[in-house]
């Protein structure tokens, strides 16, 4: 139970890795508040949650909106009386050749992984401030953002901010005893990967399926992650444990990526 009486935001949780950490918390005794844009599927989490230890509440939030942002967290505060952990976990993704990329391409990912995590975040640590008792912040990243690849430029550049982002805002917010880390998952079996293998299989004339399948036989580990993988890490950096960690993104990605 090491998340006992903690009150955590988790967005873009209605679905893959943001409803298993959602659940993880939950289960470490967290009041958990499932973010998302799909408030009908959020409410689904809400009730599978239902008979785990520790409360729950779905959400209605586009994080590129930061009047709807700041009104989640004032439905957090209102409803379970604070706020102690944010994970920003939406996100989207394309899989678009360089020259290919259009503005409508590069504003859609950058929108809600970077300036959706920025008003998330903002909105969260102003409250963290204002509680005087700290907090974590926990990023989603990616691998993607640690190198560049062909068919992605967009998509690895927004996740490479967000690794940026992290840092910067750890030491804007260490003063005030919030601790920022981040956690770069590799190939995950989410609904979101297999909209990946479709996009790559397109554009590299490959059967559906096979783009994935290369992509888990390079794994060292030697299995694609599952979303339950990136639990551990995302109750570690939520909890005491990690109380003199911060400005670190932590890879968990099968050991696809040495750094």
């Amino acid at each position: 139970m090491k998340l006992q009486g903690k009150v955590a935001i988790v967005t873009g949780a209605a679905s893959g890795m943001g409803r298993a950490i959602a659940h993880r918390y939950a289960a470490e005794g967290a009041r958990v508040v499932v973010a998302d844009v799909n408030l009908a599927q959020a409410q689904k989490v809400v009730d599978e949650i239902g008979g785990e230890k520790g409360e729950a509440l779905a959400v209605d939030v586009d994080v590129r909106d930061q009047a709807r942002v700041q009104a989640m967290v004032d439905q957090t505060v209102a409803a379970l009386g604070g706020l102690d952990i944010l994970v920003n976990n939406a996100g989207v993704g394309k899989i678009i050749p360089f020259l290919d990329t259009t503005e409508a391409d590069w504003d859609f990912m950058f929108d809600i992984n970077c300036k959706g995590l920025l008003w998330c975040s903002q909105a969260a640590a102003r409250q963290m401030i204002a509680q005087g008792r700290g907090g974590k912040i926990v990023n989603l990243a990616s691998q993607a953002g640690r190198r560049g690849e062909a068919f992605v430029l967009a998509y690895c550049a927004s996740k490479a901010c967000v690794i940026s982002m992290t840092q910067s805002m750890a030491l804007a917010l260490a003063e005030h005893k919030i601790n920022v880390n981040g956690i770069a998952p590799g190939v995950v079996d989410t609904p979101f990967w297999d909209q990946v293998d479709k996009q790559f299989a397109a554009l590299m004339g490959l059967p559906e399926g096979e783009p994935k399948k290369r992509a888990v036989a390079s794994i060292p580990l030697g299995r694609i992650e599952q979303p339950e993988d990136v639990t551990g890490a995302a109750v570690f950096l939520a909890s005491a444990d990690s109380d003199y960690v911060t400005q670190q993104t932590l890879n968990v990605d099968g050991g696809n990526w040495p750094g």
